[in-house]
This record gives C-alpha cells, structure tokens and sequence, in this order.
C-alpha cells in the first residue's frame, strides 16, 4: 500500500468515524470466505457497513479525534484482524451478529466482537453482544414516549364514550376516579 493509499485509508475512515456515532470493531478470521460472504451479503440487506482495514490505519484515524470522543478504550482492541461495522442504529449489528451466529456451535463463534463504540460509550468483548443487542433504538424510544402521551388521552376518550357523550357521564367517571 502507498502512502497516498494509506493517507486516503485514513481520511476514509476518519470521515466514516465523525459521520457514525455507533460502530463495532469484530474478528471475523478464521471464517471461510463463503461465510465471510454470507455476513456481507446479511450485512448489506440491513443496511450496515462492512470493511476490513488495517489495525495501524484505524488507530491513526480515531487518534486524530479529541481525548473527549473516548476512541482510547478502543486501542487494545485493535489486535489481529480488524472488521468494522458501521450503523445507523446502534443495536442492529449486534443483532446481525446473534442472527449469523446463532448456529455456530463451536466454541469459539465467528464473527467475534471486540468492541463497540456506541455514542462515546466502549463496550469491550465478544460477551457484550447481548447487552448491546437489548438496547432500544432511537425509534423505539420515540415510541414509547409516544405511547406514554397517548396513554392520558385515550382514557379521557374512553371515559367520554362511557357516558354516552355526556359531560354528566364524563363528570361520573372523574368522580369515580377521584374516589380511588
């Protein structure tokens, strides 16, 4: 690789790390180059990045960011083969992870987790994929929230309906909650 080459590495991934707050770091060696194809093709149908790059080109990238971003948690996990997985939603590769490994009985799974940068939180090692696979996304968020303001309005409703339509029925109702 020349060093343009590296230099143009660098400032891809640089580019890829300020533009994504969530992206995991994986071990994907030892894998057959179908499988590896398999969790490509996987990958790419839901929408996350897969690239494998070199460990010193990915370090000189995050350690041109402030101390603050808190990439430095993220070093010793750049050891062997470095596969990085880039998402718009931070729990999604790890499910794609569970979801391709889930019949791989051996006792070392591939693809591995390293780690994974979600919004200047680190989370180290292969044993973290459930962790983060339960995290709620931003969209899910939004909907609970959602559904925690609807929640007042549909028993005013309910409680107007009761009553037949009349304010004496939606009085009643108040008066027989208030009483509780």
């Amino acid at each position: 690789m020349t060093r343009d080459q590296k230099t143009m590495s660098i400032e891809e991934l640089k580019d890829k790390f300020s533009n994504n707050n969530f992206f995991y770091i994986a071990d994907a060696s030892s894998m057959t180059v179908a499988k590896i194809n398999d969790f490509r093709r996987l990958c790419f149908d839901k929408g996350i990045a897969v690239k494998v790059y070199k460990n010193t080109l990915v370090k000189k990238a995050l350690e041109s960011f402030d101390e603050e971003k808190g990439y430095a948690a993220l070093y010793d996990s750049l050891k062997g083969q470095t596969t990085l997985l880039f998402s718009e939603t931070a729990n999604l590769p790890a499910k794609v992870l569970e979801e391709f490994r889930k019949d791989d009985k051996s006792d070392d799974p591939k693809p591995a987790l390293k780690a994974a940068y979600i919004e200047s939180d680190v989370f180290v090692g292969d044993d973290q994929i459930k962790a983060l696979a339960s995290l709620k996304s931003k969209e899910d968020l939004i909907g609970d929230v959602m559904l925690l303001l609807q929640s007042p309005i549909k028993n005013v409703i309910g409680s107007l309906q009761s009553g037949g339509g009349t304010i004496s029925g939606l009085l009643k109702a108040l008066e027989e909650r208030g009483d509780k």
